[in-house]
């Protein structure tokens, strides 16, 4: 979703975009160069002691290898993989590469080759935010570039039905089990999408909550998404980690929908506490349940001016145009 808001905002400021991805990948409306090969093992699933691995035939070291013999053709280079390839090759290419990092730190070989990058290419380290800075020791040289998204997609719902949303991956990290928890004690009816990427833990929740009043609606494009999503009277955010950002927070602010998270990560700068949703102490069911009876307070409509002055593509291209600005400036003193 991200990489998709990236090329349209681009595209239109008249920029030509060319994206390089794993063969199969499926991004409308913009050029794809596939690349065959193995898929890295995903940074999340790591500890922090993880090693540097690269698969038999990777399919990252076959698309920066395009990449180099290409790189002439473009203005800059973009890097949207969390991985320590792209960084390490940084030195070796002669076009500027602009590193949009995705999360915040997880692993250590992963924060000492992105802070190296980070002080000997000044400027190219892009993050979605403050919060996601905060987990790196080189927090000062990150750009904070937030997210936009195409607000034509996500139409306003003023009449929410008497129901919550949870959106996103069904995995520890993400913290659902706290969602389900506040659902079962205000009797509302909380309605789950997302990937299950840890079956046992969704398994787990099912035991622990069997009379939760829960309903899992499966993993739903766009399109799905911002028609059952805008009839929630709040979407609840839960994550046990630092979020880089938080898409669905966004997603929903577009639809009316308020968020109610917890005061971590991504969203804390997302929602604007009072206004377009409630800021409650991490790990907190009580402090969940306490938001959820101020809903009414809230204003749906505000939280749809507030996407549209902040997160709209033209503002992220904006940012995203400033940003390469000042990148292409470094490189070429």
């Amino acid at each position: 979703m991200t990489l998709k808001s990236v090329a349209q905002a681009l595209k239109l400021r008249g920029y030509e975009i060319t994206v390089v991805a794993p063969e199969g990948s499926v991004l409308e409306g913009v050029s794809i160069v596939p690349i065959s090969g193995r898929l890295q093992i995903t940074a999340q699933t790591q500890g922090r002691d993880a090693q540097v691995t690269l698969p038999q035939n990777s399919v990252l070291a076959n698309m920066w290898d395009y990449a180099r013999r290409v790189q002439n053709e473009y203005e800059l280079l973009f890097n949207f993989a969390y991985d320590w390839l792209p960084f390490y090759l940084t030195p070796f290419f002669e076009r500027p590469i602009a590193h949009l990092v995705s999360m915040g730190s997880l692993t250590d070989a992963m924060d000492d080759i992105i802070e190296k990058v980070a002080l000997e290419f000044s400027g190219t380290i892009g993050v979605h935010s403050f919060a996601q800075a905060e987990t790196f020791r080189f927090k000062k040289h990150c750009r904070n570039l937030q997210n936009g998204f195409d607000l034509s997609l996500y139409q306003f719902c003023s009449q929410p039905q008497n129901q919550l949303a949870w959106v996103g991956r069904i995995a520890p990290e993400k913290g659902l089990e706290d969602a389900v928890a506040a659902a079962e004690i205000v009797g509302i009816p909380l309605k789950i999408w997302g990937v299950i990427q840890d079956e046992v833990y969704w398994q787990k929740i099912l035991t622990d909550y069997p009379n939760a009043p829960i309903e899992y609606g499966g993993f739903l494009s766009t399109t799905e998404l911002q028609r059952v999503l805008g009839k929630a009277r709040a979407l609840l955010m839960t994550p046990r980690w630092v979020e880089a950002f938080g898409n669905v927070a966004i997603e929903a602010l577009c639809c009316g929908v308020p968020v109610v998270a917890y005061r971590r990560g991504g969203p804390s700068e997302i929602v604007q506490d009072g206004k377009t949703g409630w800021l409650v102490a991490p790990d907190s069911v009580d402090g969940l349940v306490a938001a959820i009876a101020k809903l009414d307070y809230l204003d749906r409509a505000v939280c749809r001016q507030h996407a549209e002055a902040q997160y709209s593509l033209e503002a992220f291209g904006d940012r995203l145009e400033a940003w390469f600005a000042t990148i292409q400036q470094n490189a070429y003193r």
